[in-house]
């Protein structure tokens, strides 16, 4: 028994010896976002909040004009926007072209008051390191795969821990020196709140690397939910005004408001909105409609509960990783999770230090 014990300790303590660093980087990145978000915003009013107070659905928001402007500046790129929410938000342009980066417009007169680069500022920059390492789709693999390996360390912490009596002690001596101390955090802190801590990192993980929606939709042997194409020879068509092409995709859900509209930089593909429907989880809303630019037709609608499952899965995932699925509450407890998910990495390797050193 002896023997098995410290096979899993050697198995959890190398384990962690190679994934801690990416473990320690995502704790205090995702604990630091949930107050830097906000924060950054009160910070920068110039940004996030309309000049002219507009409220939401404004009848003087003119997204034709905000498109003309950026793609006079981009011919070739794709814009996501943001339509404002809540009265007095922006408008947030997301662009994806030759400059990759947030513009952010009055949503009532469609001025410019001003942008960001994709890693420009404190918030930008950090959340690309959270959310991929800086190196974009790679980084988001490896997350994913640490995320699998958290599991494995999960498990064999658990087994190392699980105490012989019960109920277990949840004592941490704070007298006894600092590695004692250390040492029952580590043991303590991993077994009180290892599973919170296994949530946030696996919804991270699906929300980092796309290919798992697809394996479990493949697993459960759906048909994965894809886009529509444009019939051939329509493309070179003039496109129809935005706004009108947003109307039609609110008509098919009447009522809902809009989380997105995507316009693609390629003339051969639809333009797609997404709403949020009263039922859907996500705050920036799964269901889709999918437009053909020049005649306005309907191409398709996809319900958020009916996509497949996969991409379903992300209605519900995406807001438990963020804290939104369960207000300020949730958000604090995925905060102090972030906090000790970094702390175990920092005492786990304080401890194989201070123990491997001669005395």
């Amino acid at each position: 028994m002896q023997r098995l014990r410290q096979l899993w300790l050697r198995v959890h303590r190398w384990t962690a010896l190679s994934l801690g660093w990416v473990l320690i980087l995502s704790g205090l990145t995702g604990a630091v976002l949930v107050v830097a978000q906000p924060l950054d915003r009160w910070l920068h009013p110039e940004l996030f909040r309309a000049g002219a107070q507009a409220g939401v659905g404004s009848p003087d928001a003119a997204l034709q004009d905000v498109l003309q402007k950026l793609q006079a500046e981009w011919p070739k790129g794709s814009f996501t926007m943001r339509p404002a929410r809540e009265s007095g938000e922006s408008l947030w342009v997301l662009v994806n072209g030759p400059w990759r980066g947030t513009v952010y417009f009055d949503p009532a007169t469609g001025l410019e008051q001003g942008r960001r680069g994709e890693t420009e500022g404190f918030v930008n920059a950090l959340f690309k390191l959270h959310s991929s390492l800086w190196w974009q789709d790679t980084g988001k693999a490896i997350l994913a795969w640490v995320a699998l390996g958290y599991l494995f360390l999960l498990v064999t912490g658990l087994v190392l821990w699980w105490p012989r009596r019960w109920p277990p002690s949840w004592r941490i001596v704070l007298d006894k020196g600092l590695l004692r101390a250390f040492f029952d955090l580590h043991r303590v802190g991993g077994a009180a709140l290892g599973l919170l801590i296994a949530v946030s990192v696996a919804s991270g993980a699906w929300m980092a690397w796309r290919p798992l929606g697809g394996f479990v939709t493949t697993l459960s042997g759906a048909e994965p939910t894809k886009a529509p194409t444009l019939p051939k020879g329509s493309a070179s068509a003039r496109a129809l005004p935005l706004d009108s092409l947003v109307a039609r995709a609110q008509a098919q859900f009447p009522g809902a408001p809009i989380g997105y509209v995507q316009v693609p930089a390629q003339a051969d593909r639809p333009l797609r909105v997404r709403l949020r429907l009263a039922d859907d989880p996500h705050p920036n809303g799964l269901s889709s409609v999918w437009l053909h630019p020049a005649t306005g037709e309907v191409l398709a609608t996809h319900r958020w509960n009916e996509l497949d499952p996969g991409a379903r899965a992300t209605a519900v995932i995406y807001p438990l990783h963020t804290g939104v699925l369960g207000g300020v509450l949730l958000e604090a407890l995925i905060a102090v999770g972030g906090l000790v998910l970094a702390g175990m990495g920092i005492t786990g390797v304080w401890l194989w230090w201070k123990r491997r050193r001669p005395r």
